[in-house]
């Protein structure tokens, strides 16, 4: 039975670090493996994972492509068919869903329901309507709901 004590390493999977500037005999003493001179062998000499000694770098040669909206909602997609198998006659997708829900009209709707969501397809409204169900967008729950509050 493996338990933390008697768990190992795997043979082979470590490999001692290279120990620098520990004398000639080492093989890596002297320059502590950074070579002669140069930008590389100095402190502080790293260059940028872009550069191309000089020549114009990748990211600077290729166009610039695409667009991404700041102001994107990116939706939960819940089907007809998924609608259809609750046997709740009012269903509250919000409820079930921490980020924003669509409907969309992939499958079909047979029986009555009252579908609250962030947002519907066109053609998954009028099938829910057909079947004699309400759409109710989940903006306009809040304010129907201080409506009755008010009455």
């Amino acid at each position: 039975m493996i338990k933390l004590h008697n768990l190992t390493v795997a043979e082979g999977s470590l490999h001692a670090s290279k120990r620098v500037g520990r004398g000639l005999g080492s093989g890596m003493g002297k320059t502590s493996t950074r070579g002669q001179k140069g930008a590389g062998a100095r402190s502080g000499g790293a260059i940028n994972p872009g550069f191309e000694g000089g020549q114009l770098p990748i990211y600077r040669r290729l166009p610039k492509r695409g667009f991404k909206s700041l102001n994107r909602v990116e939706y939960k997609v819940v089907d007809l068919q998924s609608i259809d198998m609750v046997e709740e006659e009012t269903i509250d997708l919000t409820e079930y869903f921490k980020e924003p829900v669509k409907v969309l009209n992939n499958g079909e709707i047979k029986s009555k329901k009252t579908v609250i969501a962030n947002a519907f397809s066109a053609s998954a409204k009028a099938a829910i309507e057909k079947a004699g169900g309400k759409c109710i967008l989940a903006s306009d729950k809040g304010a129907s709901q201080e409506e009755d509050e008010v009455k």
